[in-house]
């Protein structure tokens, strides 16, 4: 009974991280799009169509890397994002994703998952920024 229980576990986990894998390259950039591309841009430029809005100037999510000698600076990114450090846009701090999306996945897993759910989000987020950077 025990080794068919394992071997159920076995096959479940394999299909998650097969269904994980297959989402990560789109998840990464829709995480991005959905939430950052208003202000930010499609191309992560600073050029999003609400920056006739905005007070101040949206920065190049594109050259994080090279005004950062070269090193992608992933916690400093991580820290803005979920609103740890923040940013002036329009008056207001940047939005804090993630208080967002700590709300959004308690409404929808509930307690025990939501922050893993949240943490998981900003990682998406600051992987897809990793991918744009100029060279």
């Amino acid at each position: 009974m025990l080794k068919r229980l394992f071997a159920i576990a076995g096959l479940l986990l394999a299909g998650l991280t097969t269904a994980a894998m297959a989402q990560d390259s789109v998840t990464v950039q829709y995480e991005y799009m959905n939430n950052c591309a208003a202000c930010h841009g499609e191309d992560g430029s600073g050029d999003g169509p609400l920056i006739e809005f905005l007070k101040d100037p949206i920065p190049d999510l594109t050259v994080l890397a090279l005004d950062n000698e070269g090193v992608f600076p992933f916690h400093e990114t991580i820290m803005v994002i979920d609103g740890r450090k923040g940013l002036r846009g329009h008056g207001n701090p940047m939005p804090v994703w993630g208080d967002t999306f700590e709300r959004s996945a308690m409404a929808e897993a509930g307690d025990p998952l939501s922050y893993t759910i949240a943490r998981g989000r900003l990682l998406s987020l600051v992987e897809y920024l990793v991918t744009i950077q100029q060279d």
